[in-house]
């Protein structure tokens, strides 16, 4: 982006310094001096301090509209098709590999640069894959997204959309994208296998799923709305191959490496005090191959210990009793 496209969006961009935005900010400014552009992060930076004074909380997305949205239902059991987490209950907090944070904070300036993009003929990112195995972050990262951007979060219900009558399905699909066309969030096609399975996959209900995969390859093609969509898979190769080109991005969230998963026993064990012979290192070692679900379980594990026995830090003997239980359970 150049400097004027960026002096023009931070001479937009207003609210309080612990709002999501406002860190988004911070990041392009970092990313600045990082290439050498000095003069133009300081300028950026005195820019973001000023409106910083001013602002008394207005947010530059001022998403109001959300108190006003109403979630779609389906005709014949009135349930809803999507289901909403309120911002503050959103997961954020990640360690992620670096090709994998660098693309999602790709996304999240785009999503900024928007109007920007759109006056160049461009559109950014907003149909966005996540694939990789259970347990490594994808449906964290498309919470973390909603939480940077400030964005209402939607995860698709299909315990709803999924109907036994004919044709219900589809129907239900397209009364959901209908919805979001002109309202800016974030919806969460989890576990996006589900509808997306190969139209050659042989099965008793296989003209249904012809029929669903058929209806989605038309909604996501001509999907060009205010929000974002992100699906997510454990099971790429189940795809229809066709979907994968409507999609804007594909992310591979792999499992962590022993660096990531250090990284992610700090952040873990942040809150209570270790026994100073404890070496998060070699514990990552051993948690080599492990996703970052199962790592987080450990590490809680072992600080439901050390809680429950009164003391006052995690002993070596309270990690290796959560690791040995859950490698029992893993095998």
């Amino acid at each position: 982006m150049n400097q004027i496209l960026l002096t023009r969006l931070f001479k937009s961009i207003e609210g309080k310094h612990d709002e999501p935005l406002i860190r988004v900010a911070y990041s392009i400014i970092e990313d600045e001096k990082k290439k050498g552009h000095v003069t133009l992060a300081k300028k950026l930076n005195s820019i973001l301090q000023e409106n910083l004074s001013k602002t008394k909380g207005n947010s530059f997305l001022k998403l109001t509209r959300d108190k006003e949205f109403r979630i779609p239902i389906d005709r014949r059991f009135r349930l809803p098709l999507a289901k909403h987490t309120e911002h503050e209950h959103l997961r954020h907090e990640m360690v992620l590999s670096e090709n994998a944070e660098s693309k999602i904070i790709r996304i999240e300036k785009e999503y900024l640069s928007r109007e920007r993009l759109a006056h160049h003929g461009l559109n950014p990112r907003r149909k966005i894959l996540f694939y990789g195995p259970s347990g490594c972050g994808k449906s964290m990262a498309a919470e973390r997204i909603a939480w940077d951007l400030g964005l209402p979060f939607y995860k698709v219900r299909f315990d709803s959309i999924i109907s036994s009558y004919l044709g219900e399905s589809a129907s239900n699909l397209q009364t959901l994208f209908e919805s979001i066309a002109d309202y800016p969030c974030v919806l969460l096609l989890d576990e996006f296998d589900i509808i997306g399975k190969q139209r050659d996959v042989k099965s008793n209900d296989v003209g249904e799923i012809h029929r669903i995969v058929n209806i989605l390859l038309g909604l996501l093609e001509e999907y060009n709305g205010e929000g974002i969509l992100i699906a997510t898979t454990n099971l790429e190769g189940s795809l229809d191959k066709a979907l994968f080109r409507r999609f804007d991005d594909f992310i591979e969230l792999p499992k962590p490496t022993i660096t990531e998963i250090t990284e992610l026993l700090k952040i873990s064990f942040s809150a209570l005090k270790l026994n100073q012979n404890i070496k998060l290192g070699d514990y990552a070692e051993k948690m080599a191959g492990m996703s970052y679900a199962v790592v987080v379980k450990i590490a809680n594990d072992a600080a439901k210990k050390a809680v429950i026995n009164s003391s006052s830090e995690i002993s070596a003997n309270d990690l290796d009793m959560a690791l040995a239980e859950n490698e029992a359970i893993n095998k």
